[in-house]
Order: C-alpha cells, then structure tokens, then sequence
C-alpha cells in the first residue's frame, strides 16, 4: 500500500475507532438508576470482566449503530467484575445484583427499570440479551422486541 493511501486508510480508521468509544457507561447502579429514571428509559446492564469473550463488545458495543441505538433507547450500566480498586461496599452491591439476575456467565446483558424505594433498589428485569454471532443488527433487533414488550 502506497504512503498517499496509507495515511487516508489510518485516518478513517481512527476516526471510525473514537466515534464508537463515545458512549458513557456508567459504573455505579445508584447513578444509573437516577439517570434511568430522569430521562425515563430502561437499563441495559453489561455483566463483564477483563478476561470475559470479547466478541459482543467488539461486534456490537464498540459500533457506531449501537453508540446511535443506546443514546436513543438505554441507560448503560457496567458491572465488571475483574480484580479492580473498587470500593469494597461497590463490589458487594454487584455481586448481589449479579446473584439476583441470576448471572451464570460473562459477559451477561440485561435490560431493566429500576427505582429505589425506603432506600431499597428494586428492578423489573425487561428480559436477558443473549449474544448470538452476526453482528450489531440482529443484537439491535433483538433488543428492540425486548423493549417493544414492555
């Protein structure tokens, strides 16, 4: 590949590259839960870790058609239970969550609402997302009818 091209190539690919990294997951339920609730739309609830397959974060989360999607339609949450320096009362707030929805997996994806009430967090679990091969469109569709049963 001649120097000329190589440079547009690189540029495109960066570009492409930081336009999918803009999404905000939020890492903490209790601020996922306030802004669900502010701009009334679900949860999507990512259960991961650093050695988890990376196949749904590589072919859906890291895509311009999901950034597009999930500013329309979700709160992001990610609960990543690597080894982290998060606080210990953090790490034993996921483990519950990861318990109550029943996580057997990662990485898991849920969509829920959520509130808290007397200083409870209650969650009415929309439904799992599983990962199947084929990319962002089918992953999209499948969320879709999830939040069209609602």
């Amino acid at each position: 590949m001649s120097r000329k091209l190589l440079i547009p190539v690189l540029f495109f690919l960066i570009n492409i590259s930081m336009k999918s990294q803009g999404l905000e997951w939020k890492t903490n339920i209790t601020d996922a839960i306030i802004l669900s609730n502010e701009v009334k739309k679900p949860i999507l609830i990512l259960f991961t870790a650093t050695d988890a397959p990376e196949d749904l974060q590589n072919e859906v989360f890291k895509t311009e058609d999901f950034e597009k999607w999930s500013r329309k339609n979700v709160v992001l949450l990610k609960l990543d239970f690597s080894e982290t320096e998060e606080s210990t009362e953090e790490r034993d707030q996921n483990i519950k969550l990861k318990k109550a929805f029943g996580v057997q997996n990662l990485p898991e994806v849920y969509l829920a609402k959520a509130f808290v009430r007397n200083d409870e967090r209650a969650f009415n679990i929309l439904g799992k997302l599983p990962y199947n091969f084929g990319g962002v469109e089918g992953w999209i569709n499948d969320s879709n009818s999830v939040l069209n049963r609602q």
